[in-house]
């Protein structure tokens, strides 16, 4: 009887203890998150380097480097989005995701112009693209859960995934 006394207090303490530091864990995380979201100085900072001229090449080479999920998707996407890179949104607002201000999430946007997110530079609308993946599809794990995310939350157009896995095959 004894045993099975202590043994259940050992259990609720051990319980209580882990819910204890998931609590703290949580609230230093989002405490985190605020003071990011407030500081786009520091998201800035993030990825400095001499800027790059635009290409399909150097872009691609950024995708792999900042380890995005499926970067020949990401491509295919953009070049959607930007018309071929050739959109009034990508050459005024360096945007060729379409991306709107991000308002929840860590954002290296600059505000709005013609109704969608503006950058300084079109590498810094790729990192935005690599928050925005940290912050929404952090736990997909293959091209069809990702193809289902955009299906769900990301297309305005029902043809959008098709259009993509189209350009994305040409890509690989």
């Amino acid at each position: 009887m004894i045993k099975n006394i202590d043994l259940t207090k050992i259990i609720f303490i051990i319980v209580l203890l882990t819910f204890i530091n998931s609590t703290i864990y949580f609230i230093s995380s989002n405490m985190k998150l605020k003071e990011l979201r407030n500081n786009k100085e520091v998201i800035n900072n993030i990825f400095v380097k001499e800027e790059e001229k635009f290409s399909e090449d150097a872009m691609m080479k950024l995708l792999v480097n900042l380890n995005l999920k499926f970067p020949h998707i990401v491509m295919a996407q953009a070049k959607l989005e930007s018309s071929n890179f050739k959109s009034k949104i990508f050459i005024k607002n360096n945007n060729m995701f379409g991306m709107k201000v991000a308002n929840i999430r860590p954002t290296t946007n600059l505000g709005s112009q013609n109704g969608h997110a503006y950058f300084k530079s079109w590498t810094d609308c790729v990192l935005d693209y690599a928050l925005y993946q940290a912050a929404y599809l952090n736990r997909i794990k293959s091209e069809k859960e990702y193809y289902q995310y955009l299906s769900n939350n990301y297309a305005e157009d029902k043809r959008y995934v098709r259009k993509v896995k189209e350009i994305a095959e040409q890509i690989k």
